[in-house]
Order: structure tokens, then sequence, then C-alpha cells
């Protein structure tokens, strides 16, 4: 007999308490080891028009939802009494007669009677004119929306969807049908999806992002430990293509926030340590606070797997580098950015007759000199400056490079280095007879790499397939000036692919987001992203933009808003304050502090905030996730806003900048990232 765990199971597990949980998976476990002993108390459901669902008694209130049939067992839902006994009546599992995957089919008789709940404000949010209630879909037959997951009763509701009414629909529909009808109702193509030959239908693809065959105790344990978590059981069918493929070379898979990059790197660093028993895998990004947050989900997802555990290796580049460098090179003493500076101030000082500022000059050598570990004046004069807006000659080069000559001599003499120096012996060293540390490297948040860092992994792969496998975003890429990847010998072309459906931020919050990209994004080698056919499968509440008068008003209000969150259930863990600098989280703190909370300001060396609210800036929190977050201290006067806009060759008037109108001159934006989970919604109605 087959025994699977279906993805309303693990979310409806999520809801209860600790010592629920507990009593749950004790059934859960003696169902697997034996469905048919008399201790489990198995209840007919008269009332489901699935009858193959039955209830098994946990408590004296609480009831677990099983499909059950002579060659297969599924865990399908699991809540108190009632609630357990309304979710099985509304539903049914079906064989889709098209695409022939499994999936629930909520009862379109039962649905009539249910209100849904409007999670965008009605009147300022609608979309207003004829096109807003103009049918999407009346004119697409019937043959088609089957083609793509829809099921057949309700074709009816499909043909009369709106824009008004389209997320209110997709609530109820398979995931695969919302997505395609997303896709549908933008423009976009998207493709059908016909029965695979000789797949059977929990084996479809479609079916695999829902249900789950659990083989062994282990399997099971490891799915009960984090039912929130069901990334670590379920993939979505895209993302289950990009972690298993093989590739004869460089890979990259983009997409924007949200759309699951980080998840196909983390299960492609396992599929290949799985794949490849002896090798060493690394699983790398680009600052500690990712790293630890890398670590608590990889331990999750192998926790029964020690072996695979103990292969995999997760570092920040910069921690990876600095321990490397110790063991292969020697100690290494690095420049602060002071030090830097101070170099550079007298190094401009002893050449004369040119005019460049400070702030130039240190970013010449930040981002060209010391980034592209320029050693020669040739190399210095030939390479590309994409991303710098000021043009120099080739005298004023010579200048520039008799500069960066002298800061090199300077750091040389006190024997100090660079990260992107500390990157450039650790390639060469890799040049020789030392073996590699790594045969597999995945890394995170990839838009962000340097040179310097990419010319390690270059030389890491070393032009074997599989090696290199790159998860990123080009549009979130802020920490570097662009660069041809091709030229330092790592070619993703052809070995490219975008996720484009988003299903951890939200429709509206995603459309906040949109407004700030083109619908094009290119990078360095020219590589073109498109951005415009990217959807987001859930709706929730918008991003509240609010101003005020004064710093003082702002924290108060925040630290209401997150005390008011805390007592509507949300965990501190769950929660950030985010701000653009360092300058400006003392008064993130000051917000933290007022709602009543523990919290805790993450660093570079921080690991994560635990089970408190983080305080961060925008550098550190980039990559992590948390259900509600407030960004703070938008002034309009506090940079980078205010220097990008010098660059531009415009001055921003006071208190403009995140209204359409004139608003007090001190702005937050909240935003709760996460919807109510779908089964809370139910739940509801």
């Amino acid at each position: 007999m087959d025994f699977r765990i279906a993805d309303t199971f693990t979310t409806s597990l999520a809801h209860l308490t600790n010592d629920e949980q507990k009593a749950v998976k004790t059934t859960a476990f003696d169902l697997q080891m034996n469905p048919a002993a008399p201790g489990n108390n198995f209840h007919k459901l008269d009332k489901a028009k699935d009858k193959n669902f039955w209830s098994v008694r946990v408590n004296l209130d609480l009831r677990l939802i099983v499909h059950r049939t002579d060659a297969s067992l599924l865990l399908c839902y699991v809540d108190h009494h009632d609630k357990a006994y309304a979710w099985a009546e509304r539903r049914k599992l079906e064989t889709h007669p098209k695409t022939g995957a499994a999936q629930w089919v909520e009862i379109r008789e039962t649905v009539q009677k249910i209100v849904v709940p409007e999670y965008v404000p009605a009147a300022p949010t609608k979309r207003q004119g004829p096109k807003a209630d103009k049918p999407l879909f009346d004119k697409t037959s019937d043959d088609d929306l089957l083609a793509l997951g829809v099921p057949a009763e309700w074709l009816g509701d499909v043909h009369n969807a709106t824009e008004n009414t389209l997320f209110d629909l997709a609530d109820r529909l398979p995931a695969e049908a919302v997505e395609a009808l997303l896709i549908l109702a933008t423009s976009g193509k998207p493709a059908p999806k016909p029965a695979p030959v000789g797949v059977k239908p929990f084996d479809h693809p479609d079916a695999q992002r829902r249900f789950r065959v659990v083989n062994s105790v282990e399997e099971l344990a490891l799915a009960l430990d984090y039912p929130w978590d069901k990334w670590s059981v379920f993939l979505h069918p895209e993302q289950r293509e990009l972690v298993g493929r093989d590739y004869n070379g460089p890979a990259r898979v983009a997409g924007s926030a949200g759309t699951g990059k980080t998840i196909v790197a983390l299960h492609r660093a396992v599929f290949l340590a799985r794949k490849h028993t002896e090798a060493r895998v690394l699983l790398a990004t680009f600052s500690e606070s990712l790293a630890s947050a890398l670590r608590v989900k990889l331990r999750r997802l192998v926790a029964r797997d020690p072996r695979v555990a103990e292969r995999v290796e997760v570092f920040a580049l910069d921690t990876l580098g600095l321990r490397l460098h110790k063991a292969r090179v020697g100690e290494v003493k690095l420049a602060t950015p002071e030090v830097i500076a101070k170099l550079v101030a007298l190094a401009s000082a002893a050449v004369p007759g040119h005019k460049f500022k400070q702030r130039f000059l240190l970013t010449e050598w930040d981002q060209v000199v010391d980034a592209w570990q320029l050693q020669t004046w040739d190399a210095y004069r030939d390479v590309p400056r994409l991303g710098r807006r000021t043009r120099v000659s080739e005298s004023q080069r010579a200048a520039l490079w008799a500069i960066a000559e002298k800061v090199r001599a300077a750091l040389a003499a006190q024997g100090l280095s660079t990260m992107p120096m500390v990157y450039q012996r650790l390639t060469e060293t890799l040049g020789g007879k030392t073996p590699a540390p790594f045969e597999y490297a995945v890394v995170d948040e990839a838009q962000d790499l340097s040179v310097a860092q990419l010319r390690l992994l270059a030389a890491l792969g070393a032009g074997r397939p599989d090696a290199l496998f790159f998860a990123g975003d080009v549009g979130q890429r802020i920490f570097q000036q662009p660069f041809s990847w091709k030229a330092l010998g790592v070619d993703v072309r052809g070995r490219s692919r975008t996720l484009r459906v988003n299903y951890r931020t939200s429709h509206q919050i995603r459309e906040h987001a949109d407004r700030l990209l083109g619908p094009e994004l290119a990078d360095g080698d020219e590589n073109v992203e498109a951005r415009k056919d990217t959807v987001s499968v859930f709706n929730g509440p918008p991003p509240e933009l609010v101003g005020y008068h004064s710093a003082e008003e702002e924290q108060a209000s925040v630290g209401a808003w997150l005390a008011s969150l805390s007592k509507g259930g949300f965990q501190p863990g769950e929660m950030a304050v985010v701000v653009r600098s360092d300058a400006e989280l003392p008064r993130a703190e000051a917000a933290a502090r007022a709602s009543g909370l523990e919290f805790k300001r993450l660093a570079e060396e921080t690991e994560d905030a635990g089970d408190r609210i983080a305080v961060s800036t925008m550098h550190l929190a980039k990559g992590l996730e948390y259900r509600a977050v407030a960004v703070m201290a938008c002034d309009s006067e506090i940079p980078p806003v205010a220097a990008a806009d010098r660059v531009r060759g415009r001055r921003r008037r006071p208190g403009g900048g995140l209204r359409d109108r004139a608003p007090p001159p001190v702005r937050s934006l909240h935003a709760s990232a996460r919807p109510p989970p779908r089964d809370e919604r139910d739940s509801s109605l």
C-alpha cells in the first residue's frame, strides 16, 4: 500500500499547538506502520461527496482526514472535529480528465453558499472602468481551459472571471490552473499540460507539488518536523526539473524575489551530494546571516541523512575565502575601509596635476583596480568600465594608475590585503597541483558576486560539467557593478532559466516592487531576463505607506503595529524592521523597543535574530524572509536616494518620494508578506 501525505495536511498541521502536533504525529506514524491496526479509529464520512474520505480519531476533539483505497492511504487534513469534517465535505480527489494529474477539486455546489473574504480593500484598489468587469476568459474554449488543468466543474466560473474576481476564484482552484490563468490574463501563452504517457495520476509533475509518497518513518518524520516548510517536501514541477537536470557547463536560475531561487539552489546542492556520494559540495552566499539561514534549511532538508549533511558545506564567501587562505596561503591581515581611504588620500596628494575628488578615487580603486586585481598599466588601460558613469581619457587614466600603484605599494609595505587580493591568491593556488576543496559549488544570490569571487569559482569548476550552479536575480543586484561572466570563463548561455511563478510574494507586494524595474533586464553579457510575465499566485493585503511628522511619531506607530501583529498571532522572529543604512538603525531599534517585544540588531557576523524581531539594514536583510516587514526612515534626504538623484541630475522636493501627493517628511512602509494559509481561509468561510 502506498502511503502519501498532501501539502494540505502539512499546512493544517502547522496551525495546531505543539501538544496537538505531537498527538497527530503519533497517529500518523501508527497509520504508516500498520494502517489496518485495530487501534486506528477510522470513521466513514457519510456527508462527503468523495466516498473514500475517512476520519481518524487523534484525541477527543482532533480528527485526521485521510483518503483511503485498497492501494493507498493519503493524509489529507487535520483539525478540530467540525472544521476537519467541513473541509472533507467541500472537496474530492480526482484525476483531471485532460492532464491526468491527481488534484483536489472543491465541490462547486457548496462553494455557492460560501462568502469569499476580501483581502484587497474594495473601492480604492479595485480596478475601475469597462475592462475591470470584462470577463477575461469568455472567448477561451472549454478544451483550452481543461488543457491548463482547470477542473471541469469550474469552467463556467473561469469563463466569467474578471480582473476584480480572478484572485478570489484563484483561491479555489488547483495551483497549476491558477498559474496558467494568471499568465493567460497577462497576455502570456501558458503551455498546455497534456497527460504524460504511462504516468500515474500521483506521479504527474503537477501532482507531485501537492502529494508525496513517504517510504519510511524517517521520511515521514522529516515532513512532520517542520510542517510550515513545505518546500522541503513539495517542489514546483519547474523547480524539480531544474534541480535534477544534467548540465554540460555552468548553469544559472534567475527570477524575481519570491520565485524560489534559493529553494532550487538548496535542493540542487543536496541532489549533487546524493548523486556523487564521494564529492564535497559547497553551498555559498554573500553574507553570514544568509549562510546561517541556509544552514537551518539544510539541516531540516537532510536531518535524516547525516552522510549527505556531512558533505554539503555552507559558507558566506568571504568567510570561506579567509579560511581557505589561512589553510593554503597563510594568515592575512585585511585593510579596513578607513586605512584604504587614508592611503588613497596620501597617494592622491603625491600625484600632482589631477583634479579627481577623493570619492571618485575611492570608487575607482574599489570598483576597478582592486576589484579586477589589475597589476599593470596595460591591464588598467584596457579594462572594461561597465557601470562607471565618468568617462576618463587615457592621460587621466595614467594619473589614476599612478595613484593606484602608490596605494598597492603602501598596502604591501604594511603587510595588508583586501578581499579581492585574498581571492586572487586562492585562484592561483587552484591552478597548481593542490586539489580543489570542493567538487561542486552552488551559489545563492549570485548577482552580487564580485569579479574576484567569480574567478575563484571558475577555477574551482575548471570546465567540469555540473560543477557550477548559480541562483540570482539581476534586478536585485545592489552591491556590485555589472561585468561579463563570459569573459571570466563562466558562460551560462543556453543553461540559464528564469522562474516566473512567484508563490512567496503576494500579488500586491510584487506589483509595488515591479514599478521600480523595467519589463526586461540584461546582465553584463546581454543575457536578457524578461519579467513582464511573472505572476504571483495568491492575493494578500496591499503594502501600507504611512507618513509622519516626526521620527518619534513614526517610531511609536511602527511599535504599535508590531505589537498588534504579535497579538494577532505573529511571532517576533517572523517580523523585521529595516532601514537604509547604519545611521538609521537607532530609529528602528526605538520602534522595536516601543512594541514591548524582544529584538536583535543583525550584523555582518550575526547568524540570525532567532525568536526576536530582526532590526537590520537593507544590506543585511537581503535574501532573508519574514512574514511582516516595516521599512522605516524613508526620508527624502537619506542616502542612497538623495545620492542617486544627484547622480541623475535631479533635485528632490522636500517630503517627496514615496507618495503621489506630498506627505510629511518622515515615511515608512508596512507590509505583511504572507497571506493567511489557504486552509485557514477555508475554515473561516
